[in-house]
C-alpha cells in the first residue's frame, strides 16, 4: 500500500451488519445476432465496493469527523484500513464512496452511540497469489492443514529439548 493515511487505531473496525464485498464487472459482453454472445475482461484491476456500518460513542463519531475532515480532506484522501475479505482481515486500500451524494450517513441512537454507514471503496483487494491457488486446487486442504498440525506437533512437543551449548 501507498498510503501514508491510516484508520485510526482508537477506532473500532466496520461491523458484520450490513458488510459485503461488491466487485465491479471488468468485462464487456456482446450480444450477437445468432450464437452466444462474446464476452471479454476489459480491465486487469477493477476497484471493489464494500458498505460499512460502524458503531461508535460519542467521543468515536468526535474522532471520526475530525479525522474525516483533517486527516482524509473531507473523504477525497485513500487511507489503510483492515478489512474481512476472502484471505482473513488484511490491509486495504480505501477511500470513502458515500451513499446518496453524501460520504456517510450518521445516525444516533440509544446510549449515546453513532450508528455511521458509508460505501468504501477498494483500490485492490488483497488474495491468494496463483502459486496458492494451485495448491489447494490440487491439494487435499483439510489433510494438508492436518500434516502441518501433526509436523508441528511433533517437532514443538514431542521432540526432547537438547542442550548443546
Amino acid at each position: 500500500m501507498t498510503t501514508t493515511i491510516s484508520w485510526p487505531v482508537r477506532l473500532p473496525l466496520p461491523t458484520f451488519d450490513g458488510y459485503a464485498i461488491e466487485p465491479q464487472d471488468a468485462t464487456s459482453r456482446t450480444d450477437m445476432e445468432a450464437g452466444p454472445a462474446r464476452q471479454r475482461r476489459r480491465f486487469t484491476g477493477t476497484p471493489t465496493r464494500i458498505p460499512v456500518r460502524w458503531r461508535l460513542s460519542q467521543t468515536d463519531f468526535a474522532t471520526f469527523e475530525a479525522w474525516f475532515r483533517l486527516k482524509l480532506a473531507d473523504g477525497a484522501e485513500w487511507f489503510a484500513i483492515d478489512l474481512l475479505g476472502g484471505v482473513g482481515v488484511t490491509g486495504h486500500e480505501a477511500r470513502f464512496l458515500g451513499q446518496s451524494n453524501a460520504p456517510y450517513k450518521a445516525v444516533p441512537s440509544r446510549g449515546g452511540i453513532w450508528i455511521v454507514t458509508s460505501v468504501l471503496e477498494i483500490r485492490e483487494r488483497p488474495m491468494l497469489d496463483e502459486g496458492a491457488l494451485e495448491i489447494l486446487l490440487a491439494e487435499d486442504v483439510p489433510a494438508l492443514f492436518a500434516t502441518i498440525d501433526m509436523l508441528h506437533s511433533a517437532l514443538h512437543a514431542g521432540l526432547p529439548v537438547t542442550n548443546r551449548w
